[in-house]
């Protein structure tokens, strides 16, 4: 008899909903006791909204050592792969020649010294003729320019000798950055010469590192135009980093520069970011993804998504929970997602008791019980 009896309330449910009747009319003509449901109650809060980008890991610092001397390399210093400090010695070249360059350059230094002496010990003893009137005024003018013409060469030989001394030094070469050295490029015992194009090992400076993305035209006047530069004073201006295999890296960056060109084959315009990378884990080269704040969504709701599905025509629409506890449909817009939010700017209120659960057993008009769920943390 149960049986029978439930059946033909299914019977009567059903044919109530065929003929036109509301979930809110065949629930009084059923007699049956109010729905529960599952509801979060909304609040209202300034979304600072962002946008995800693609982006390469560059290295905040590049040195690419090469030779300013001609010669062969005698010995590689330093330990590949390794972190170097400027001024630490990397390669050194044979410095025979230019020694022998340098001790001739000493001699002739020597040599320009002593006909300085000499010239001038002649233009004191013509200057003291010459106020005796031993002399003619010619030749004591003459032991001047003899003097002074002494004097020009041991400029030109101490010029020389630096530049010997200069390039002796250069035989030892040394690291310009502080950073992590790759591979050596060269090996002991090759002909290196002055200017060549390929470098002997790279120097990297791996911390902090930048991360080059790119935006497309259109977005970034669509950002100025918004003013969103002044709107982001108030907003956290931190850069969220995703690493390649889709973990979130531990540290956030800050925007350092855009460059003021678009490039003509792809429309996009660079940004540079900044990034502290303390364990050498983010590397030069590497892809990456950024969320960079855009602007800021104000008095906007975080709703769940779970509570927000489309009507026929694939508008956004949620199921709310009114004052008298019956079941209300809104039309939403929708600005854009949070992790498991929707950011939604109109449609839904602060206050508004969104449904989450429970959804497939009600409809609008339809009298329930509301249960609240603590709302989640919306993640960045």
């Amino acid at each position: 008899m149960l049986f029978y009896r439930t059946l033909s309330s299914a019977l009567i449910v059903t044919a109530l909903l065929l003929c036109g009747f509301s979930p809110s009319m065949v629930q009084a003509q059923n007699g049956a006791p109010p729905t529960m449901v599952t509801v979060v109650t909304l609040a209202a809060q300034d979304i600072t909204l962002t946008t995800t980008l693609p982006g390469r890991v560059v290295a905040s610092g590049v040195a690419e050592v090469r030779p300013q001397v001609t010669g062969i390399i005698i010995e590689r210093v330093f330990e590949e792969g390794r972190p170097v400090s400027r001024g630490d010695e990397m390669f050194r070249i044979d410095p025979s020649s230019y020694a022998a360059q340098l001790a001739a350059a000493d001699a002739a230094v020597a040599q320009a010294q002593a006909t300085l002496r000499a010239a001038e010990k002649a233009n004191n003893r013509m200057r003291t003729l010459l106020e005796r009137q031993v002399v003619s005024q010619q030749v004591e003018d003459n032991a001047v320019a003899a003097h002074e013409a002494a004097m020009a060469g041991l400029q030109v030989a101490l010029a020389q000798q630096l530049s010997a001394q200069i390039d002796l030094d250069r035989t030892t070469l040394r690291a310009q950055l502080s950073g992590w050295v790759g591979r050596s490029l060269t090996t002991q015992g090759a002909l290196v010469t002055a200017g060549q194009a390929t470098p002997m090992a790279v120097i990297r400076k791996l911390d902090p590192v930048y991360v080059d993305v790119t935006q497309s035209a259109a977005e970034l006047i669509r950002w100025r135009r918004g003013n969103a530069g002044a709107k982001l004073g108030e907003a956290d201006p931190t850069v969220v980093l995703t690493l390649a295999d889709g973990d979130a890296y531990e540290h956030t960056g800050q925007l350092t520069a855009a460059e003021p060109y678009v490039n003509e084959l792809t429309g996009v315009v660079l940004l540079r970011l900044k990034f502290p990378n303390p364990d050498k884990l983010l590397l030069p080269g590497m892809y990456v993804q950024v969320e960079l704040p855009q602007g800021i969504a104000a008095n906007s709701i975080l709703a769940p998504q779970e509570g927000v599905s489309r009507d026929r025509r694939g508008n956004p629409i949620a199921m709310v929970v009114n004052a008298q506890n019956i079941v209300e449909q809104r039309a939403l817009t929708v600005v854009n997602d949070r992790g498991a939010f929707w950011i939604v700017s109109k449609g839904l209120n602060p206050g508004d008791r969104i449904i989450v659960e429970g959804l497939q057993k009600i409809g609008v008009g339809m009298t329930v019980v509301a249960e609240e769920r603590a709302a989640a943390t919306p993640t960045k």
